[in-house]
């Protein structure tokens, strides 16, 4: 029997919903970029885009376990000689807590353009309301965070 090999035509996508409040970033960061892939489909091929659409909700109650709150550090340079800049984790999540999870969940899709396509289907929103009521997603319940 040859392998499947899903084809972009037949892929169906879904919405789902997962709440990030008071869990931890990592697990939820792995959930959205399973989702996002695909693995959890059956007909999941590695070089097609085979992933639903995900909305994280609650970014701003995302916990870290041990120290990392106040010794996880963010980095990023200008392109300019000294110009590293770097921010706390505390800080980054009193001023812009979407960009904590969109950072770690792009950290684990494939670096290239099909990642790149698979991360804009990722939505991030501090609060627990969201402007896709339209696609009716639906709360994620399969895998564990």
């Amino acid at each position: 029997m040859p392998t499947y090999m899903a084809k972009p035509s037949e892929v169906e996508r879904k919405w789902y919903v997962i709440d990030a409040a008071g869990k931890p970033l990592g697990r939820v960061a792995a959930l959205a970029a399973t989702l996002l892939r695909g693995k959890h489909k059956p007909i999941y091929t590695p070089h097609i885009d085979t992933g639903d659409h995900v909305i994280i909700i609650n970014a701003s109650q995302v916990v870290l376990t041990g120290k990392k709150l106040d010794q996880k550090v963010y980095y990023h340079h200008s392109g300019y000689p000294g110009g590293l800049k770097q921010r706390g984790y505390r800080q980054l999540m009193a001023t812009k807590p979407e960009f904590v999870l969109e950072h770690a969940v792009r950290g684990m899709l494939p670096k290239n353009r099909l990642g790149r396509k698979m991360f804009k289907k990722l939505k991030v929103y501090r609060g627990s309301e969201h402007p896709h009521a339209a696609q009716k997603p639906e709360p994620w319940e399969g895998l564990r965070y």
